[in-house]
């Protein structure tokens, strides 16, 4: 079951008797699992029927007990399990989920884990209950899921905006979530754009010197910007490791090299799947196809693992980070 189709039946008030929530993205998790503690039972309720409890400090065998119990002055209880990765013999939990009570609503949150796919729980839970295993978006998903997540709020945000967040905050949806909240509750009533401006007054992203920036001024050979841009990195190594920023480089040269073999360029939008980028971006890549040459893009991969290499202290016994970055940024444009 996809996050969306779990969300749109819970809004519909058609509860299962259990979820099991699984995998390495804790933002979906969260989220099925705030919104059945928040909507299944009233406040009064709740004080009876609602119990959380942590893996670390309970049991499989306590957990199925408690979801046996009956609720008091309601329809439902709710149990809900969270860090249920630390409870020993989860798997256990087939012995419930075989015959449970239709008034309990059990939900189990297995964060960074997933069921072995031959196990008896697993085909029991995902044949009859709500098995859902929340992955990690790819990164060229996250500028479309960031403007969906705007979208819900009435906001809206350009393609360049949200890849700027995207290359510095990662695809940690949890993180960008709490940072798109705090420029959400700096706007002015009727302000709905979210803007350069807002992203590096409130999360402290440079609209100016960032690797989405340099990216572009290495693939338009402007010297001076890109060395603008590593000195202002070379100083604030904390908020710009070189590791981040080799990284940056490295999938937009590989995305260059791809370019070139792209059939048929005119059609932007095949284009744009291909590279898996916004359309909005072609032209960067188009430019920078037309300042290096194949054999140069090719060069300019095989100088940024060097120096990822390098930079993680394989044959580098004294350049600080900052005279890496300066020293690379000279061999890729010369």
């Amino acid at each position: 079951m996809t996050f969306e189709s779990i969300m749109e039946s819970l809004k519909k008030k058609e509860w299962n008797p259990i979820y099991f929530l699984m995998g390495d993205e804790g933002y979906f998790i969260d989220k099925i699992t705030a919104y059945i503690a928040a909507n299944v039972l009233t406040e009064s309720e709740k004080s009876f029927n609602q119990t959380v409890v942590y893996g670390k400090d309970t049991s499989t065998p306590d957990v199925i007990t408690m979801s046996k119990r009956y609720p008091m002055m309601a329809k439902n209880q709710v149990i809900i399990v969270k860090e249920a990765q630390n409870l020993k013999k989860i798997e256990d939990i087939v012995y419930y989920a075989e015959k449970p009570l239709t008034s309990t609503i059990l939900v189990i949150n297995y964060k960074y884990k997933t069921l072995d796919k031959r196990t008896k729980a697993y085909k029991l839970l995902s044949s009859k209950y709500v098995l859902f295993e929340s992955k990690k978006l790819y990164d060229n998903k996250v500028p479309d899921w960031i403007k969906g997540y705007l979208k819900e709020k009435n906001f809206t945000i350009g393609p360049q905006e949200s890849q700027l967040l995207t290359d510095n905050l990662g695809n940690e949806l949890s993180k960008i979530s709490n940072e798109l909240d705090k420029i959400i509750i700096s706007k002015k009533a009727g302000d709905t754009k979210i803007t350069l401006d807002d992203i590096e007054q409130n999360i402290g992203i440079s609209k100016d010197f960032n690797t989405f920036e340099l990216n572009k001024a290495m693939g338009q050979k402007n010297v001076f910007k890109a060395n603008q841009i590593v000195d202002y990195f070379g100083k604030n190594q904390k908020d710009h490791p070189i590791v981040l920023t080799i990284s940056s480089l490295f999938h937009f040269f590989s995305k260059v090299l791809l370019y070139y073999f792209v059939p048929n360029k005119g059609d932007r939008s095949e284009t744009a799947r291909i590279l898996g980028i916004s359309p909005f971006f072609i032209d960067d890549y188009s430019t920078a196809a037309q300042k290096y040459n194949k054999a140069k893009v090719v060069k300019i991969i095989s100088i940024l693992r060097e120096f990822d290499a390098r930079s993680k202290g394989v044959d580098n016994s004294s350049s600080s980070p900052a005279e890496l970055l300066k020293e690379m940024i000279f061999k890729i444009l010369y």
